[in-house]
C-alpha cells in the first residue's frame, strides 16, 4: 500500500487534489467519509460531494473505525481516499473523551502496519490521508481548541512520517514536500 499525505487549510483545494490524483489511478476506487450528517447543511454537503465523485466511487462512511475500513477494503480497490483526518479526530474527541492520545497511537499504528504489510513494497492501493493544518493561525483561546490544535498537528506529523509523499496544499496549488 503506497499512502499519499495531502494537508492544507480549509477550501485550499486539498480534496480536490486527493481526487484528482486517485481518480488518475487505475482500478475501483474508494472513499472513505469521515463527516456525520448532523445537520441540514451537513447533509447537503455531504450529498454535494458524493455526486461530484461520481459513480465511478464506492463511499463508505466511517466517523470512527476509519482503520478497519481501510484494512478491509486495502485489496479492493486502486485508490482510496480517507476526507478528513482532522474531522475523524473531531469525531474521536467527541467519542473517546480522554482516550484520544490512545485511539491516535492505535490509528498510527494499523497505518504504518498495513503499509509495511507485504513488506512495505508499496503493493496494493494508493492512498490519498486528507488533513487540515491547524498549527499555522493564531493560538486558541480556549484550553479545548488548543487541544485539538496540538493533538492534529502531532497526528499530522505522525501520518506525514509513515506517508510515502506528502503534499501542501495551499490556494489551490500542490507543493510536493516529501
Amino acid at each position: 500500500m503506497k499512502i499519499v499525505f495531502v494537508t492544507g487549510g480549509a477550501r485550499s483545494g486539498k480534496s480536490a487534489f486527493a481526487l484528482k490524483e486517485a481518480s488518475a489511478t487505475t482500478g475501483r476506487k474508494a472513499y472513505i467519509a469521515t463527516a456525520e450528517p448532523l445537520d441540514n447543511e451537513m447533509r447537503v454537503r455531504i450529498e454535494r460531494h458524493k455526486r461530484e465523485r461520481g459513480a465511478e466511487w464506492d463511499t463508505y462512511e466511517e466517523p470512527l473505525n476509519v482503520a478497519a475500513v481501510l484494512s478491509d477494503i486495502k485489496n479492493r480497490y486502486g485508490a482510496v481516499v480517507l476526507d478528513c483526518l482532522t474531522l475523524w479526530l473531531s469525531n474521536v474527541l467527541s467519542a473517546a473523551g480522554g482516550a484520544v492520545e490512545e485511539s491516535v497511537r492505535k490509528f498510527t499504528g494499523d497505518l504504518s502496519g498495513l503499509k509495511n504489510e507485504g513488506g512495505g513494497r508499496g503493493q496494493g492501493a494508493r492512498v490519498f490521508i486528507v488533513s487540515n493544518e491547524v498549527g499555522m493561525g493564531i493560538v486558541p483561546d480556549n484550553e479545548t481548541a488548543r487541544r485539538f490544535r496540538d493533538l492534529a498537528g502531532l497526528l499530522n506529523r505522525d501520518v506525514a512520517g509513515i506517508a510515502d509523499e506528502v503534499y501542501l496544499v495551499t490556494a489551490g496549488i500542490p507543493l510536493r514536500i516529501k
